[in-house]
């Protein structure tokens, strides 16, 4: 005898949220195809598994952003985050540097698309010279961020541990703020040059 129309429903119902329950635990990518050391690891690790699905939740909204964007470098970028996460076997504290990788790129794809409303503005003259503009827009994120606009560069820099003051640190960039004085260095090697807010 077969089964009802309605306790067919039901029961498809039953399963759909039986497989959404255990895919909300997991990661955002299938564990069944998980290769290598790190995906592994995510997929074993609740946590991680959180990261995991934040971090598609980020990218999704960040991929909305970046829809009209020329040469689209978002989703090629996402890639070379995704190698250098799982790369992440090579490192003394594999669990460790994982969870720094999502964090640092969670920050990134808040900040660059704007995911996260502008926190403050300002703008800078470095030197006493008017081409030594910097301009910083400063992000509410986890840990704060900045991104700073010098001529045709942009940095996104991370708030560091300071015992006074402000400091912010990029790959080759940092800007430090203390009692009324800002100072800015641009490029690896550069000298700090003193900058002046501008009203």
């Amino acid at each position: 005898m077969g089964h009802s129309p309605i306790r067919q429903i039901l029961g498809a119902l039953g399963c759909s949220i039986l497989t959404a329950a255990a895919a909300a635990e997991g990661p955002a990518y299938d564990c069944a195809k998980a290769s290598g050391t790190v995906e592994s690891l995510i997929c074993s690790d609740a946590e991680l598994a959180a990261l995991d699905r934040e971090m598609a939740s980020v990218y999704a909204a960040a991929l909305r952003k970046a829809g009209n964007e020329h040469p689209p470098v978002l989703k090629a970028q996402q890639r070379g985050w995704i190698k250098g996460r799982n790369d992440c076997w090579k490192s003394n504290d594999l669990r460790q540097c994982v969870v720094d990788l999502y964090k640092l790129r969670r920050v990134e794809l808040q900040a660059q698309y704007r995911l996260v409303p502008v926190a403050a503005s300002a703008r800078y003259i470095c030197d006493g010279d008017p081409r030594n503009e910097v301009t910083v827009n400063f992000f509410q994120t986890d840990p704060p961020s900045l991104i700073a606009e010098r001529g045709d560069s942009v940095s996104l820099m991370l708030q560091q541990a300071a015992a006074q003051g402000a400091h912010y640190q990029g790959r080759n960039e940092s800007f430090r703020a203390y009692g009324g004085t800002v100072t800015v260095v641009w490029g690896y090697g550069a000298p700090e040059m003193r900058c002046q807010k501008q009203l």
